[in-house]
């Protein structure tokens, strides 16, 4: 795994829509290939198609692959429950679905790996498996987003991902196959790091600061967005049920703290730090739980690292400190990759 090279990570500054959905990259050749890396005991053969997809917060991506080959690729909205109800998110699924399958002149999988962050969702396991019957899927599974991801970084190895795009999660694996988690307690309870929590901790910060008559934009920024025409307005749409997309404000926040906004940056150091614990709590973990001896790669995966400079540097830099030795990876992971790895597994082992 790559070492921690802070200083030369490039920077996206695309900041539309704020989430961990990727889409294919430049790993997703190797991702699907026939034979994969040494260690995995994985080898798909020829004439397996399968289906891979990353149902994240904000988009879900599909891929189907024979083999070597990719055959499709599409995305579409949201599949999350939560986030945009139960007849959206089938809708969603059944046209990427549609989409999917006509790109590769297909009428079935053998198999079908799907990660989305509420999949221990009463329900959620079973609606969508009554939308594969009806695509001609053979076996599937249903995990968490987290899942795919960490095998996108590890294929099945040990390492520690930190999920933080629209929500957040930390999970690691261990030599002999436990695994161990911190956060990911959904937007309202947890998900400290995360764009929602940006969003929603932005406002709340800002309020206080407008009490204590201190500078701020944040509250001039949220209410253009937002478009109302007072406080009180921008108070009441926060306070709505159901609420705003307060994900969607990550993105601003993060514009405002580059430009010197104190309490803008104030919620930037604090996601940083919240990310970096959860980390290093996993990693505790695994030692006092797993006798881990020795130290595992970290991956991650979402936006509010990956676009935001100040979370990002000072994620990286707060692993540095405590952890000289734990290998960073310096690229974010494709969640998609991991779909396709594990349905490949499962085509070939029957598991």
């Amino acid at each position: 795994m790559a070492a921690n090279r802070l200083l030369s990570l490039p920077i996206q500054n695309d900041r539309s829509a704020w989430s961990h959905d990727q889409g294919l990259g430049t790993g997703m050749h190797r991702a699907i290939t026939g034979v994969h890396k040494a260690g995995t005991g994985v080898q798909v053969a020829m004439g397996a198609v399968v289906l891979g997809i990353d149902g994240g917060g904000t988009r879900t991506r599909a891929s189907i692959a024979n083999g070597e080959k990719v055959l499709a690729f599409a995305e579409n909205g949201s599949i999350k429950r939560l986030r945009v109800g139960a007849a959206i998110a089938e809708q969603n699924l059944r046209a990427l679905l549609t989409e999917v399958y006509k790109q590769a002149g297909i009428t079935g999988v053998r198999t079908a790996c799907v990660g989305v962050a509420s999949s221990t969702m009463p329900g959620v396991k079973e609606w969508i498996q009554t939308v594969f019957a009806d695509f001609g899927v053979e076996r599937s599974e249903i995990v968490g987003d987290e899942v795919i991801a960490l095998d996108a970084a590890f294929k099945g190895g040990p390492g520690i991902l930190q999920i933080a795009g629209t929500g957040t999660n930390c999970i690691g694996r261990a030599p002999d196959g436990g695994r161990e988690t911190a956060g990911g307690w959904s937007s309202r309870l947890g998900d400290e790091g995360s764009g929602y929590w940006i969003g929603l901790h932005a406002i709340r910060r800002a309020l206080h600061a407008h009490d204590c008559e201190e500078p701020t934009r944040i509250l001039d920024t949220v209410g253009q967005i937002w478009k109302t025409a007072s406080l009180d307005e921008l108070v009441n749409v926060g306070d709505s049920t159901p609420g705003p997309d307060f994900a969607a404000l990550a993105p601003a926040i993060s514009r405002l703290a580059e430009e010197g906004d104190a309490v803008a940056l104030g919620v930037l150091h604090q996601a940083a730090a919240d990310l970096t614990r959860f980390v290093l709590l996993v990693r505790d973990k695994l030692r006092r739980k797993h006798k881990l001896t020795v130290e595992v790669p970290v991956a991650w995966i979402g936006s509010v690292i990956g676009k935001s400079p100040i979370v990002r540097e000072g994620f990286f830099v707060g692993l540095k400190a405590a952890a000289p030795e734990m290998p960073v990876l310096d690229q974010e992971v494709k969640g998609i990759e991991g779909a396709v790895w594990r349905a490949q597994r499962m085509a070939e082992t029957g598991n």
